[in-house]
C-alpha cells in the first residue's frame, strides 16, 4: 500500500472547492508517457495552474503501474525544480471495476473515477458506493458518472449518448457519497465527436457541432448547488492540427470537437474539472508527422518527440489561460 500523500500528491477536494468559488475548471490532461507528463507539468508551472494528471486503464497497462507511480512522484519534484509547488492530483479515468479502482488507490492514486454509467441505475449506485467506501478510508476522492457519452477513447466506447437526468442526481450523490459527478450534456469521446450531418457550417465553411445542453447543466446545478461537476470528452479538435496531420500523410476524416467558448462558459459554472485527451494526441501526432515528412532522414526519437512535447506545452498553456481559466490559480 502506497499513500499518495507520501508521493507529494493531493486529492481533488480542495482543488474543486476553489475552482467552483473562483469560476474556473481544473485541467485534467491524460498522459501515457514521459514527454506528455513533461509538457503538462511545465505548462501548468509556467502559467501557475493546478492540474490533474489523468490515467486511463489503457494508459496504466501501457506505461506500467509501478512506473506510473514514480512518474507522478517525479512530476511533483519536477514542478518544484521548475520553481513552483503546484497542486498535482493523480487520477484514474474511467475505472470500470472495483478491483481496478482499489488497485489504483493501493498504488498511490489520489483520486479515482468509477464509471458505472453503462449499467442499470441501481447497479451503478451499488458499484460506485463500494468504490467510495473503500477509497474514502484512505482520503482518496471518487468521481462517479450519470449519463453516457458517445464516441470512442481508449477502452471506453458507446454508440449513442444518453443525457444525464437531473431528477436522478440528488439520489445518486446521496446514496453513493461521491465527491464529484461526471455528466453528459453533449460532449463526446475521441477526435470524431460528431458526424457531419449533426453539424452546421459557419460562414468560413467550418463544421460547427450542436451546442452543449446548458439547460441540463443548470437543472443539475439547481439540484446540487455547489457540487463539483465534471465534463468528459471536452477536446476542441483544433483544425490546424487536423490539417497538418492530413497534409503529412494522415487520414483524419470529419474530426470535429467542442467549441472552446462553450467550454469557457461551462468552466464558469459548477463544472470544475474538464477532461482533455484527444487535443494532446492531435498536437503530438501533427508535429511528429510533419518532421517525418520534412526530415525523412531523422531517426533520433528526441528530434521528433522533443518538438511534439513543445507543441503540447503550448496547447496546454492555451487551455489553462484561455479556455479553463485555471492560470494563476495554483
Amino acid at each position: 500500500m502506497v499513500s499518495y500523500k507520501d508521493l507529494g500528491l493531493v486529492n481533488t477536494r480542495e482543488m474543486f472547492k476553489k475552482a467552483i468559488n473562483g469560476g474556473y475548471a481544473v485541467p485534467a490532461f491524460n498522459f501515457n508517457n514521459m514527454e506528455q507528463m513533461q509538457a503538462i507539468i511545465s505548462a501548468c508551472v509556467e502559467c501557475s495552474s493546478p492540474v490533474i494528471l489523468q490515467v486511463s486503464s489503457g494508459a496504466r497497462k501501457y506505461a506500467n503501474q509501478t512506473l506510473l507511480r514514480y512518474m507522478a512522484q517525479g512530476a511533483v519534484e519536477y514542478a518544484k525544480e521548475l520553481g513552483k509547488n503546484i497542486p498535482i492530483c493523480l487520477h484514474l479515468d474511467h475505472g470500470n471495476s472495483f478491483e481496478l479502482c482499489k488497485s489504483c488507490v493501493d498504488m498511490g492514486f489520489s483520486s479515482v473515477m468509477i464509471d458505472g454509467s453503462s449499467l442499470p441505475y441501481d447497479e451503478n449506485v451499488a458499484l460506485t458506493k463500494k468504490v467510495v467506501d473503500y477509497a474514502h478510508q484512505f482520503d482518496v476522492t471518487v468521481e462517479g458518472e450519470l449519463g453516457v457519452l458517445a464516441g470512442v477513447e481508449d477502452e471506453v466506447s458507446a454508440e449513442e449518448a444518453h443525457y444525464t437526468r437531473p431528477e436522478e442526481v440528488i439520489d445518486f450523490v446521496s446514496k453513493t457519497g461521491v465527491d464529484s459527478l461526471a455528466i453528459s450534456i453533449g460532449t463526446s469521446h475521441g477526435a470524431n465527436k460528431f458526424k457531419p450531418e449533426q453539424c452546421t457550417r459557419n460562414a468560413d465553411g467550418v463544421l460547427v457541432p450542436p451546442p452543449l445542453r446548458f439547460d441540463i447543466l443548470e437543472a443539475i446545478e439547481k439540484q446540487l448547488p455547489g457540487f463539483p461537476i465534471v465534463l468528459h470528452g471536452s477536446s476542441s479538435v483544433p483544425q490546424e492540427y487536423v490539417k497538418i496531420i492530413n497534409t503529412h500523410g494522415g487520414a483524419l476524416k470529419d474530426a470535429v470537437g467542442i467549441p472552446e467558448e462553450q467550454l469557457r462558459q461551462a468552466a464558469k459554472s459548477a463544472v470544475c474539472k474538464i477532461n482533455i485527451d484527444s487535443d494532446g494526441r492531435l498536437a503530438m501526432t501533427a508535429m511528429i508527422r510533419k518532421i517525418f515528412v520534412e526530415q525523412p532522414a531523422e531517426f533520433d526519437p528526441r528530434k521528433y518527440l522533443g518538438p511534439a512535447r513543445d507543441e503540447l506545452k503550448k496547447l496546454y498553456m492555451h487551455k489553462c489561460e484561455n479556455v479553463l481559466g485555471s492560470a494563476g490559480k495554483a
